[in-house]
Formats: C-alpha cells, sequence, structure tokens
C-alpha cells in the first residue's frame, strides 16, 4: 500500500477528518466544505501519529536540509517529534512576531544559509504555510519544501505556491482520501463525484 493511502486510511480510522456532503462545514474563510480535516486531533493517538512521523521522515531523510521548522501551532509538535527523530535541531515560525523582547518570527537557533523543511499538519489555502515560509526566507534560511499530513490540492492554492516559489509536498491528498472513503463506504459514488468536483471548483480570495 503506497503512503498516500496508508496515511488517507489513518486519518479516516481516527476521525481526524469528517465527511458531510449533504450538510457542508463553513470554514473561517467563508468556504463552504464536504471534508472537515482536524490533524489535531492524531497528536493524542499513539500508532497513528508513530505511523505519521515515520512517513515523515522517511520522506525527508533523503532531503539534505540542517534544520526542521514547525508552524505555530499545529506543526510544533510533528516537527518536534521529527527532528528527534532525525537527530536535527528544531525551530518554529510564530503566526505573528513577538511585540517585545527579540521580536522574533522564528523561534531557536538559526544560521543564515541553512536549509529547513517547513512542516504544516494541514494545507488548505495554502496563505499561512506561504506566510511562515515567507518568515523563514527573511531569516535567512532556504526552505526547499512545505510538508504536511494532508492537502486538499485546491488549484488555486497549487498556483499560489508556484507564485511564491516554493514546494509544496504532503502526505496524503483530498483525491486519494476520497477515494479510499470510497472504497470503505464512506461515501457512495454520487458522494465522491461531488466531493471531486467541490474541490475542482474552490476559489478563495
Amino acid at each position: 500500500m503506497s503512503v498516500s493511502r496508508a496515511v488517507a486510511q489513518t486519518l479516516l480510522q481516527e476521525k481526524a477528518v469528517f465527511l458531510r456532503p449533504q450538510e457542508p462545514f463553513t470554514w473561517t474563510s467563508g468556504i463552504k466544505s464536504p471534508v472537515y480535516c482536524d490533524n489535531r486531533l492524531l497528536i493524542s493517538a499513539v500508532p497513528a501519529r508513530e505511523r505519521i512521523i515515520a512517513a515523515f521522515t522517511e520522506a525527508i531523510r533523503p532531503l539534505d536540509v540542517d534544520v526542521i521548522a514547525g508552524t505555530a501551532t499545529a506543526g510544533i509538535p510533528w516537527a518536534a517529534w521529527i527532528a528527534q527523530e532525525l537527530k536535527l535541531p528544531l525551530v518554529y515560525v510564530r503566526s505573528s512576531s513577538k511585540d517585545h523582547g527579540r521580536k522574533n518570527a522564528v523561534e531557536g537557533a538559526i544560521v543564515p544559509g541553512q536549509k529547513a523543511v517547513l512542516i504544516e499538519d494541514l494545507i488548505s489555502t495554502g496563505k499561512s504555510s506561504i506566510a511562515a515560509g515567507e518568515k523563514l526566507r527573511e531569516a535567512g534560511i532556504i526552505v526547499p519544501v512545505i510538508m504536511s499530513i494532508f492537502t486538499y490540492d485546491f488549484p488555486q492554492a497549487r498556483a499560489i505556491f508556484g507564485q511564491a516559489g516554493f514546494e509544496a509536498a504532503s502526505l496524503s491528498t483530498f483525491e486519494v482520501l476520497a477515494q479510499v472513503a470510497f472504497e470503505e463506504k464512506l461515501l457512495d459514488a454520487t458522494s465522491l463525484s461531488q466531493v471531486l468536483a467541490w474541490r475542482e471548483s474552490v476559489r478563495f480570495p
């Protein structure tokens, strides 16, 4: 089984993804979504957590990176576990810079010119991920890739990452998860078509 399918199964088994095609969720952005992803639930599920960490470390190990960076707050625990597994330094990126002291946007010891993988739990519109990546760049850090557990993989988000000059990679994607949900009879054929069409149609400011 591929890593993407295995991670999708884990998300469904741990109910970190909620499927509600007939009664869509409303995101903070106002987007109406038949799916809601809450990967924070995974930090409490030890076997699932270990599978996710193993998938991340397998993907990152071949890369030539000096440090693991996590986004505040959801990316921090994953980045910490990954950094421990890979024996690499850890930093994290604040959602907003401190307004006192050194006014850091990036916490931890960094050296300009270092390469860092930035860890997110979820990529939706991609805007917060890119903002965090920009803060690392401003600190002189090279960001070869921004990685997440799961991505909705919106076409518009892919374009935004490209325009910002960042590569994005995720352990699993919306399309794979929807297919696994269909195979496990969590979605019927009509609902599968609906959620895939929704993903392609989403536009955000």
